[in-house]
Protein backbone atom coordinates (compact mmCIF):
# COMPACT_ATOMS: atom_id res chain seq x y z
CA UNK A 1 0.00 0.00 0.00
CA UNK A 2 1.20 3.36 -1.19
CA UNK A 3 0.17 5.92 1.83
CA UNK A 4 0.64 10.13 1.76
CA UNK A 5 0.11 11.39 5.21
CA UNK A 6 -0.56 14.72 5.74
CA UNK A 7 1.18 16.15 2.98
CA UNK A 8 1.83 20.16 2.25
CA UNK A 9 4.03 21.59 -0.42
CA UNK A 10 3.98 25.07 -1.66
CA UNK A 11 5.01 26.27 -4.90
CA UNK A 12 5.23 29.88 -5.20
CA UNK A 13 1.35 30.90 -4.65
CA UNK A 14 0.19 27.08 -4.87
CA UNK A 15 -0.06 25.09 -2.41
CA UNK A 16 -1.35 20.93 -1.32
CA UNK A 17 -2.82 21.22 1.38
CA UNK A 18 -2.93 18.26 3.66
CA UNK A 19 -3.08 15.19 1.22
CA UNK A 20 -3.90 11.55 2.55
CA UNK A 21 -4.27 9.08 0.62
CA UNK A 22 -4.34 5.31 0.89
CA UNK A 23 -3.55 3.47 -2.78
CA UNK A 24 -3.94 -0.24 -2.35
CA UNK A 25 -1.08 -2.79 -4.28
CA UNK A 26 -2.22 -3.22 -7.81
CA UNK A 27 -4.77 -0.39 -7.55
CA UNK A 28 -5.56 1.46 -10.70
CA UNK A 29 -6.23 4.66 -9.01
CA UNK A 30 -7.18 7.97 -10.54
CA UNK A 31 -6.67 11.50 -9.30
CA UNK A 32 -9.40 13.99 -10.87
CA UNK A 33 -9.41 17.66 -11.34
CA UNK A 34 -9.25 20.70 -13.20
CA UNK A 35 -6.40 22.49 -14.35
CA UNK A 36 -4.17 24.12 -11.85
CA UNK A 37 -5.37 22.24 -8.77
CA UNK A 38 -1.98 20.21 -8.23
CA UNK A 39 -2.56 16.90 -9.92
CA UNK A 40 1.49 16.88 -11.23
CA UNK A 41 2.33 17.89 -7.88
CA UNK A 42 0.95 15.16 -6.24
CA UNK A 43 3.04 12.79 -8.22
CA UNK A 44 6.27 14.56 -8.60
CA UNK A 45 6.16 14.39 -4.47
CA UNK A 46 5.35 10.68 -4.77
CA UNK A 47 7.82 10.08 -7.38
CA UNK A 48 10.61 12.21 -5.23
CA UNK A 49 11.24 15.11 -7.66
CA UNK A 50 9.79 17.49 -4.60
CA UNK A 51 10.24 16.73 -1.23
CA UNK A 52 6.87 17.41 1.10
CA UNK A 53 7.56 20.67 3.21
CA UNK A 54 5.42 18.45 5.56
CA UNK A 55 3.87 14.99 5.86
CA UNK A 56 5.52 12.02 5.39
CA UNK A 57 5.01 9.09 2.03
CA UNK A 58 4.66 5.26 3.17
CA UNK A 59 5.24 2.27 0.44
CA UNK A 60 4.74 -1.24 2.07
CA UNK A 61 5.09 0.63 5.56
CA UNK A 62 8.35 1.97 4.66
CA UNK A 63 8.94 5.47 4.78
CA UNK A 64 10.18 6.88 1.39
CA UNK A 65 9.99 10.42 2.03
CA UNK A 66 13.52 10.76 2.17
CA UNK A 67 14.74 8.50 -0.76
CA UNK A 68 16.08 9.55 -4.04
CA UNK A 69 13.53 8.93 -7.02
CA UNK A 70 15.84 6.48 -8.22
CA UNK A 71 15.62 4.37 -5.21
CA UNK A 72 11.86 4.53 -4.68
CA UNK A 73 10.98 1.92 -7.49
CA UNK A 74 8.40 4.08 -9.33
CA UNK A 75 7.98 5.09 -13.10
CA UNK A 76 6.82 8.33 -14.67
CA UNK A 77 5.25 9.04 -17.29
CA UNK A 78 4.48 12.92 -18.53
CA UNK A 79 2.06 14.15 -20.51
CA UNK A 80 4.55 15.71 -23.17
CA UNK A 81 6.14 11.58 -23.04
CA UNK A 82 9.73 13.17 -22.58
CA UNK A 83 11.41 11.12 -24.71
CA UNK A 84 15.40 11.10 -26.03
CA UNK A 85 14.97 13.17 -29.52
CA UNK A 86 18.70 11.96 -30.64
CA UNK A 87 17.72 8.26 -29.29
CA UNK A 88 16.01 5.77 -31.41
CA UNK A 89 12.64 4.07 -30.23
CA UNK A 90 14.96 0.78 -28.78
CA UNK A 91 17.35 2.93 -26.88
CA UNK A 92 14.32 5.34 -25.70
CA UNK A 93 13.06 2.16 -24.20
CA UNK A 94 15.94 0.27 -22.85
CA UNK A 95 17.72 3.54 -21.62
CA UNK A 96 16.58 2.78 -17.89
CA UNK A 97 18.15 -0.87 -17.93
CA UNK A 98 21.29 0.20 -19.42
CA UNK A 99 21.84 2.66 -16.58
CA UNK A 100 21.25 -0.48 -14.04
CA UNK A 101 24.41 -2.42 -15.68
CA UNK A 102 21.92 -5.46 -16.58
CA UNK A 103 22.97 -7.61 -18.99
CA UNK A 104 22.45 -7.39 -22.93
CA UNK A 105 20.48 -10.82 -23.08
CA UNK A 106 18.67 -9.46 -19.95
CA UNK A 107 18.12 -6.33 -21.87
CA UNK A 108 17.11 -8.39 -25.40
CA UNK A 109 14.13 -10.52 -23.73
CA UNK A 110 12.87 -7.69 -21.80
CA UNK A 111 12.61 -5.65 -24.90
CA UNK A 112 10.90 -8.13 -26.71
CA UNK A 113 8.13 -8.37 -24.30
CA UNK A 114 7.50 -5.02 -23.75
CA UNK A 115 7.23 -4.37 -27.64
CA UNK A 116 5.33 -6.97 -28.17
CA UNK A 117 3.10 -5.95 -25.30
CA UNK A 118 2.54 -2.69 -26.67
CA UNK A 119 2.66 -3.55 -30.67
CA UNK A 120 5.61 -1.13 -31.22
CA UNK A 121 7.99 -3.57 -32.87
CA UNK A 122 7.93 -2.00 -35.91
CA UNK A 123 8.88 1.32 -34.52
CA UNK A 124 12.31 -0.06 -33.01
CA UNK A 125 15.04 2.01 -35.68
CA UNK A 126 12.31 4.86 -35.65
CA UNK A 127 13.30 8.42 -33.87
CA UNK A 128 10.38 10.48 -31.31
CA UNK A 129 10.28 13.00 -34.00
CA UNK A 130 8.84 10.61 -37.12
CA UNK A 131 6.08 9.53 -34.59
CA UNK A 132 2.46 9.78 -33.74
CA UNK A 133 1.34 11.33 -30.56
CA UNK A 134 -0.05 7.52 -30.08
CA UNK A 135 3.18 6.01 -31.02
CA UNK A 136 4.85 8.27 -28.49
CA UNK A 137 2.83 7.54 -25.92
CA UNK A 138 2.89 3.70 -26.03
CA UNK A 139 6.92 4.16 -26.54
CA UNK A 140 6.80 5.99 -23.27
CA UNK A 141 4.31 3.40 -21.43
CA UNK A 142 7.34 0.75 -22.67
CA UNK A 143 9.90 2.64 -21.37
CA UNK A 144 8.34 3.54 -17.83
CA UNK A 145 7.47 -0.34 -17.69
CA UNK A 146 10.08 -2.19 -18.91
CA UNK A 147 12.12 -1.59 -15.63
CA UNK A 148 9.18 -3.17 -13.86
CA UNK A 149 8.29 -0.43 -11.63
CA UNK A 150 6.28 -0.81 -8.31
CA UNK A 151 4.34 2.45 -9.04
CA UNK A 152 3.74 3.46 -12.06
CA UNK A 153 2.83 7.56 -12.51
CA UNK A 154 0.60 8.88 -15.37
CA UNK A 155 0.55 12.90 -16.09
CA UNK A 156 -2.44 13.16 -18.01
CA UNK A 157 -2.12 10.07 -20.54
CA UNK A 158 -4.78 10.79 -23.35
CA UNK A 159 -4.92 14.71 -23.41
CA UNK A 160 -2.74 14.66 -26.29
CA UNK A 161 -4.70 12.26 -28.51
CA UNK A 162 -7.12 12.77 -30.84
CA UNK A 163 -10.53 11.23 -29.67
CA UNK A 164 -10.08 7.76 -31.92
CA UNK A 165 -6.63 7.16 -30.39
CA UNK A 166 -7.76 7.93 -27.06
CA UNK A 167 -10.25 5.72 -27.00
CA UNK A 168 -8.11 2.76 -27.99
CA UNK A 169 -5.46 3.87 -25.91
CA UNK A 170 -7.90 3.81 -22.85
CA UNK A 171 -8.74 0.65 -23.46
CA UNK A 172 -4.70 -0.56 -23.93
CA UNK A 173 -4.21 0.62 -20.46
CA UNK A 174 -6.70 -1.57 -19.15
CA UNK A 175 -5.66 -4.65 -21.13
CA UNK A 176 -1.68 -3.63 -19.77
CA UNK A 177 -2.94 -3.06 -16.31
CA UNK A 178 -4.98 -6.14 -16.09
CA UNK A 179 -1.74 -8.04 -17.33
CA UNK A 180 1.00 -6.68 -14.94
CA UNK A 181 -1.07 -5.43 -12.12
CA UNK A 182 1.13 -2.37 -11.43
CA UNK A 183 -0.02 -0.27 -8.77
CA UNK A 184 -0.98 2.95 -10.99
CA UNK A 185 -1.95 6.37 -10.40
CA UNK A 186 -2.94 8.11 -12.87
CA UNK A 187 -4.47 12.07 -13.66
CA UNK A 188 -7.04 13.58 -15.26
CA UNK A 189 -9.53 16.25 -15.99
CA UNK A 190 -11.51 14.26 -17.96
CA UNK A 191 -14.72 12.10 -15.74
CA UNK A 192 -15.34 9.80 -18.73
CA UNK A 193 -11.60 9.04 -18.97
CA UNK A 194 -11.38 8.20 -14.89
CA UNK A 195 -14.80 6.40 -14.86
CA UNK A 196 -13.54 4.05 -17.56
CA UNK A 197 -10.32 3.61 -15.99
CA UNK A 198 -10.20 4.14 -11.96
CA UNK A 199 -11.19 1.63 -9.31
CA UNK A 200 -11.18 4.72 -7.17
CA UNK A 201 -10.50 8.22 -7.60
CA UNK A 202 -9.78 10.98 -5.58
CA UNK A 203 -11.55 14.60 -6.45
CA UNK A 204 -8.86 17.67 -6.23
CA UNK A 205 -9.77 21.30 -5.62
CA UNK A 206 -7.57 24.03 -4.97
CA UNK A 207 -4.94 21.84 -3.70
CA UNK A 208 -6.83 19.70 -1.37
CA UNK A 209 -8.76 16.33 -2.20
CA UNK A 210 -12.51 16.40 -1.21
CA UNK A 211 -13.46 13.68 -2.15
CA UNK A 212 -12.20 9.83 -2.46
CA UNK A 213 -14.34 6.98 -3.53
CA UNK A 214 -15.39 4.10 -5.95
CA UNK A 215 -16.34 6.22 -9.76
CA UNK A 216 -20.20 5.44 -9.28
CA UNK A 217 -19.79 6.62 -5.73
CA UNK A 218 -18.46 9.60 -6.84
CA UNK A 219 -20.43 10.57 -9.51
CA UNK A 220 -23.63 9.28 -8.03
CA UNK A 221 -23.07 10.43 -4.80
CA UNK A 222 -20.70 13.31 -4.62
CA UNK A 223 -19.21 15.36 -1.59
CA UNK A 224 -20.37 18.87 -2.73
CA UNK A 225 -21.37 21.33 -5.32
CA UNK A 226 -17.71 21.58 -7.03
CA UNK A 227 -17.63 17.80 -7.53
CA UNK A 228 -21.80 17.03 -8.61
CA UNK A 229 -20.83 20.09 -11.71
CA UNK A 230 -17.14 18.73 -11.91
CA UNK A 231 -18.26 15.13 -12.58
CA UNK A 232 -20.95 16.21 -15.03
CA UNK A 233 -24.07 15.74 -12.57
CA UNK A 234 -27.17 17.70 -13.33
CA UNK A 235 -30.26 18.73 -12.09
CA UNK A 236 -27.90 20.59 -9.00
CA UNK A 237 -30.72 22.52 -6.35
CA UNK A 238 -30.42 24.14 -3.04
CA UNK A 239 -32.98 24.99 -0.67
CA UNK A 240 -34.53 24.10 2.86
CA UNK A 241 -34.76 20.32 4.16
CA UNK A 242 -37.19 19.61 6.91
CA UNK A 243 -38.05 15.51 7.66
CA UNK A 244 -37.19 14.76 4.13
CA UNK A 245 -38.94 17.89 1.97
CA UNK A 246 -36.71 20.45 0.67
CA UNK A 247 -37.94 23.79 -0.42
CA UNK A 248 -36.37 24.32 -3.55
CA UNK A 249 -38.51 27.28 -4.85
CA UNK A 250 -41.65 29.19 -4.37
CA UNK A 251 -44.10 26.26 -4.08
CA UNK A 252 -41.94 23.56 -5.63
CA UNK A 253 -41.19 20.78 -2.97
CA UNK A 254 -39.23 17.71 -3.56
CA UNK A 255 -38.98 14.54 -0.89
CA UNK A 256 -36.31 13.03 0.05
CA UNK A 257 -35.02 10.11 1.98
CA UNK A 258 -32.54 11.55 3.72
CA UNK A 259 -32.00 12.38 7.76
CA UNK A 260 -30.48 15.94 6.92
CA UNK A 261 -32.17 19.37 8.47
CA UNK A 262 -31.57 23.22 7.34
CA UNK A 263 -29.85 24.35 3.98
CA UNK A 264 -29.06 21.36 1.77
CA UNK A 265 -27.62 20.91 -1.67
CA UNK A 266 -29.31 17.74 -4.19
CA UNK A 267 -29.03 16.30 -7.38
CA UNK A 268 -31.38 14.07 -10.03
CA UNK A 269 -30.07 12.17 -12.32
CA UNK A 270 -31.77 13.12 -15.59
CA UNK A 271 -32.71 9.48 -16.37
CA UNK A 272 -34.49 8.97 -13.26
CA UNK A 273 -36.85 11.57 -13.96
CA UNK A 274 -39.99 10.11 -15.97
CA UNK A 275 -41.70 12.45 -18.31
CA UNK A 276 -45.49 12.24 -19.39
CA UNK A 277 -48.46 14.09 -20.44
CA UNK A 278 -50.57 13.09 -17.08
CA UNK A 279 -49.76 12.79 -13.59
CA UNK A 280 -48.57 9.06 -13.20
CA UNK A 281 -50.57 6.70 -10.19
CA UNK A 282 -47.35 5.14 -8.81
CA UNK A 283 -45.22 4.97 -5.82
CA UNK A 284 -43.26 7.97 -6.77
CA UNK A 285 -43.44 10.70 -4.05
CA UNK A 286 -42.28 13.90 -6.86
CA UNK A 287 -44.64 14.23 -9.59
CA UNK A 288 -43.97 18.38 -10.62
CA UNK A 289 -46.10 19.79 -13.36
CA UNK A 290 -43.81 22.10 -15.61
CA UNK A 291 -43.13 23.39 -19.47
CA UNK A 292 -41.12 21.45 -21.58
CA UNK A 293 -38.69 24.17 -23.13
CA UNK A 294 -35.90 22.32 -25.09
CA UNK A 295 -35.24 19.08 -26.61
CA UNK A 296 -31.95 18.02 -27.70
CA UNK A 297 -31.32 15.18 -30.19
CA UNK A 298 -28.50 12.90 -28.89
CA UNK A 299 -29.06 9.67 -30.96
CA UNK A 300 -30.58 7.00 -29.66
CA UNK A 301 -31.71 10.30 -26.61
CA UNK A 302 -33.02 12.95 -26.30
CA UNK A 303 -32.22 15.07 -23.22
CA UNK A 304 -35.38 17.31 -22.08
CA UNK A 305 -35.79 20.68 -20.32
CA UNK A 306 -38.44 21.10 -18.34
CA UNK A 307 -39.31 24.28 -16.30
CA UNK A 308 -41.34 23.33 -13.05
CA UNK A 309 -40.07 26.15 -11.16
CA UNK A 310 -36.84 25.09 -11.02
CA UNK A 311 -35.18 23.96 -14.16
CA UNK A 312 -35.44 20.52 -14.45
CA UNK A 313 -33.53 17.96 -17.11
CA UNK A 314 -34.80 14.76 -18.12
CA UNK A 315 -33.36 11.86 -20.56
CA UNK A 316 -35.82 9.88 -23.02
CA UNK A 317 -35.01 7.57 -25.49
CA UNK A 318 -36.05 8.26 -28.98
CA UNK A 319 -38.63 5.96 -28.92
CA UNK A 320 -40.96 7.32 -25.69
CA UNK A 321 -40.30 11.01 -27.47
CA UNK A 322 -41.95 9.69 -31.06
CA UNK A 323 -44.47 7.68 -29.01
CA UNK A 324 -45.54 11.08 -26.87
CA UNK A 325 -44.96 13.25 -29.53
CA UNK A 326 -43.24 15.90 -27.44
CA UNK A 327 -42.71 18.67 -28.69
CA UNK A 328 -41.34 22.28 -26.60
CA UNK A 329 -44.57 24.57 -25.15
CA UNK A 330 -46.06 21.42 -24.22
CA UNK A 331 -47.54 20.81 -20.56
CA UNK A 332 -45.64 17.71 -18.83
CA UNK A 333 -44.83 16.04 -15.35
CA UNK A 334 -42.04 15.28 -14.38
CA UNK A 335 -41.92 11.98 -11.93
CA UNK A 336 -39.14 10.67 -9.52
CA UNK A 337 -39.00 8.87 -6.57
CA UNK A 338 -37.31 10.11 -3.12
CA UNK A 339 -34.71 7.77 -3.49
CA UNK A 340 -33.45 9.17 -6.37
CA UNK A 341 -32.58 12.44 -5.04
CA UNK A 342 -29.00 12.24 -3.55
CA UNK A 343 -28.56 14.91 -0.93
CA UNK A 344 -25.48 16.40 0.08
Amino acid sequence: MLELKGINKQLGDFRLKDINLEINEGEYFVILGPTGTGKTVILEVIAGMYRPDSGEIYFKNQKISSLYPEQRGISFVYQDYALFPHLSVEENIIFGLKVQNISQESIKKSLQDMVTLLGIEHLLQRYPTTLSGGEQQRVAIARALITSPQILLLDEPLSALDPRTRQVFQEELQNIHAMLGTTTIHITHDFSEALALGDRIAVLQDGAIVQVGTPAEVFHHPSSCFVAEFVGAENILSGQCTDGVIKVGPGVDIHAVSPEQGEVNLTIRPEDIIISHQPLTCSAQNSLPGTLLKMYNQGPLFRITIDSGVILTALLSKQAVEEMALRPGQKVWATFKASAVHVF
